[in-house]
């Protein structure tokens, strides 16, 4: 199975062979200062991802980074340091993806202006 993506502007493309993991969305406070809202992402070894552009990077923290478009701003990637797995944002993929979200994740942190009702798993 191949998963292709891009950023908003096509300066960065990139495809996974292999599937995709975990797929969750997270409800961090970074996570949503960063993408607006909720941020959803599968994961992959990093071994499996091919990169076309130059991706910039974001120390997120000094435990993670994360991957984005410097051309357009776009949120692709999400990787904490010395990790071998990377997480894709999904609404990065191209159609169709065959995922669905599995769980929920940092739901202590998700602000106040929003409910999760979609009965699927919260992680604290």
């Amino acid at each position: 199975m191949t998963h292709r993506g891009r950023c908003n502007c096509g300066a960065i493309r990139f495809s996974i062979e292999g599937p995709l993991t975990e797929a969750s969305a997270c409800h961090c406070t970074q996570c949503r200062k960063q993408s607006g809202h909720v941020m959803a992402g599968a994961d992959c070894p990093e071994t499996a991802l091919t990169i076309e552009g130059t991706l910039a990077w974001y120390e997120a923290t000094s435990a993670a980074r994360r991957g984005f478009c410097p051309a357009c701003g776009c949120q692709l990637l999400w990787q904490m340091h010395g990790d071998p797995v990377i997480s894709i944002n999904l609404g990065a993929l191209d159609a169709p993806t065959g995922l669905r979200l599995e769980k929920h994740i940092y739901v202590a942190d998700k602000g106040d202006y929003y409910r999760i009702a979609d009965g699927l798993p919260q992680e604290p």
